[in-house]
């Protein structure tokens, strides 16, 4: 049962993945196909991020009532509707208004397993739970990139992503038992030493604050790079859709690598030391993006961001418990996943307006600003939490 459990929370975590990445793919054929600005894409980003932080906000109290195993079945068949919904959108308005199940979906699905691993798991199994997710958002540019010139188009990837979705939205459903029968307290009890509280309560445990910044700096560069890195290659560096789509999967295979090789270091090195590790490695990628080139130096250092930034979230969240202790992690972890989508909502957004009012060129200068605030921001929460290294 244990084993079956594994299987299910890692294949929950990949339907997590997919449709993360599949609007920022697609959008360069979605706004020429629809004849919208660049910039667009915000409303159906911010509206996904607005959903997901109500959610997040409203986690503790949503998975005390249903357990970890409803809320990810319930969420994640949300997920896949929505998906239908985008492949037979006709406009802007509709693509907004399939965001909201999108989003309120995700963000509870995100926070329940976060902090059900981060309680009864190690750190490699965070870090190889992050993996699988990083193989989600893999999944969908590649399956775009083979689909996106042919008859089916954009429409088709989003619905061979919807089928995915809801088979493991199936799978979910079926294995409701298991855990209950691994995890008691998973099956729609809450631990009793679990606290419930408020935003204002959190906010003054020394730390959070720093966490919160954190996660907007991390989750600013994954999905600013998510939304924009094919637009910046077919708009800056004059890609085809098809071919910057490509290119676009080695961002997320790095991110995927990333999460995996943490998991592995996970039993030899501190999540801290992990966390330094990444940040080295996604310095090394502001300098290839900020350097002139092609495609070839665009591809590695997507790929190094993704390498780089991928061990940041898992190691983050994993954290949490040690941090501030296990009985609030369940609360901590909600507004934790709700500052992460407000760098996700509100990141992409603005260097889609900058991309506009300027060029695309600004992507990769806008990656290393919030790089250098993500360096600055961890020296300060080490020093607060008394962390040495």
């Amino acid at each position: 049962m244990a084993t079956l459990l594994f299987i299910v929370i890692y294949v929950s975590f990949i339907g997590l993945g997919i449709p993360d990445s599949l609007f920022g793919a697609a959008w360069p054929a979605i706004y020429t196909g629809f004849h919208l600005p660049i910039s667009f894409a915000s409303f159906v980003s911010v509206t996904i991020c607005c959903g997901t932080i109500v959610s997040s906000m409203l986690s503790a109290k949503v998975i005390r009532l249903l357990g970890t195993n409803r809320t990810a079945a319930v969420s994640t068949a949300m997920t896949a509707a929505a998906l239908l919904g985008f492949s037979f959108s006709g406009n802007l308005l509709v693509m907004c208004l399939c965001a909201v199940p999108l989003g309120l979906g995700a963000g509870a699905i995100d926070t329940a397993l976060n902090n059900y691993v981060a309680l009864h798991y190690s750190a490699r199994v965070m870090s190889f739970l992050h993996c699988f997710y990083g193989v989600g958002v893999a999944v969908s540019p590649f399956v775009l990139a083979l689909v996106i010139d042919s008859g089916l188009g954009w429409r088709g990837g989003y619905r061979i992503a919807f089928g995915i979705q809801a088979a493991i939205a199936v799978l979910l459903v079926l294995t409701l038992p298991v855990w209950g029968k691994v995890h008691p307290a998973s099956g729609g009890e809450e631990q009793e030493q679990t606290k419930d509280l408020s935003l204002r309560e959190i906010a003054r445990i020394p730390g959070v604050k720093l966490m919160w910044f954190l996660f907007i700096a991390s989750c600013a560069i994954e999905c600013t790079c998510g939304n924009w890195a094919s637009t910046f290659l077919v708009e800056y560096k004059g890609l085809r859709a098809e071919r910057a789509a490509g290119i676009v999967v080695f961002y997320y295979a790095g991110m995927t690598l990333g999460r995996f090789l943490s998991g592995v270091l996970a039993s030899r090195l501190d999540s801290w030391r992990i966390i330094r590790l990444g940040q080295i490695t996604l310095g090394g990628a502001m300098v290839l993006l900020l350097l002139p080139g092609g495609p070839g130096i665009a591809a590695a250092g997507l790929f190094l961001v993704g390498l780089g930034n991928g061990p940041m979230f898992p190691n983050f969240n994993y954290l949490t418990p040690r941090n501030f202790g296990a009985d609030v992690s369940q609360a901590v972890i909600g507004t934790q996943m709700a500052a992460s989508y407000v760098g996700i909502m509100l990141a992409p957004a603005v260097c889609g307006l900058l991309g506009q009012w300027i060029n695309m060129g600004v992507f990769p200068v806008y990656l290393a600003v919030f790089y250098l605030l993500m360096l600055a921001a961890t020296r300060r929460v080490r020093r607060v939490l008394g962390v040495t290294l």
